[in-house]
């Protein structure tokens, strides 16, 4: 069972999330900004996970700290869903539109950490979520997680569409990159990852 548990309490957030890789997109997303719920619920769907979220933040400061802290704590829980990374595909590359907006999301369950986030918003904000948090949350899950992540916003002109299509980019990538390998070694010239 690729399944994890994490719980993060800082003076800022409290969160508690529970992670199925093989699951079917049940959720339960609660982090008291709907958008980001929606986003969160895109991910979990796309990717054919089961997500158990729950959020806790100083929301009266903005939504910084409650995004980039459940970044964190989503990245950790996959890094340990995923345990020593043998038998998985490794690589996932998707490709999502949402309507005028068309994003790309490619990435490497390395053990590498990196981001590469090419994205601009015209807006400040979807509701109680700001845009900008989109690469704070991607770089929080990427490095806690050990993902080389490479995302690019091709084009787009409603921020709903094109903060969504790169959620869902993210989602079918790591879909395909968490999938089993054939023979359930490690996919790399070192014999591991």
């Amino acid at each position: 069972m690729r399944t994890a548990e994490i719980k993060r309490r800082t003076k800022e957030t409290d969160i508690s999330i529970r992670i199925d890789l093989d699951g079917s997109g049940k959720n339960s997303i609660s982090t008291g900004i709907g958008f980001f719920d929606h986003m969160l619920t895109a991910l979990c769907v796309h990717g054919g996970f089961d997500f158990d979220i729950s959020v806790k933040g100083d929301l009266e400061v903005d939504c910084h700290h409650s995004v980039e802290d459940t970044g964190i704590a989503l990245g950790q829980a996959f890094a340990q869903a995923l345990g020593d990374r043998a038998g998985i595909a490794r690589y996932g590359t998707a490709f999502i539109p949402m309507d005028e907006a068309l994003a790309m999301t490619s990435l490497d369950i390395s053990n590498r950490p990196f981001l590469v986030f090419n994205a601009q918003f015209t807006n400040q904000s979807c509701g109680g979520y700001d845009l900008c948090m989109t690469e704070e949350f991607f770089r929080a899950f990427a490095f806690n997680a050990g993902i080389t992540m490479h995302i690019d916003l091709k084009y787009g002109s409603n921020d709903h569409h094109k903060c969504e299509a790169i959620y869902k980019s993210a989602a079918h990538a790591l879909k395909a990159a968490v999938s089993r390998n054939s023979d359930g070694a490690a996919l790399s010239t070192k014999g591991v990852l």
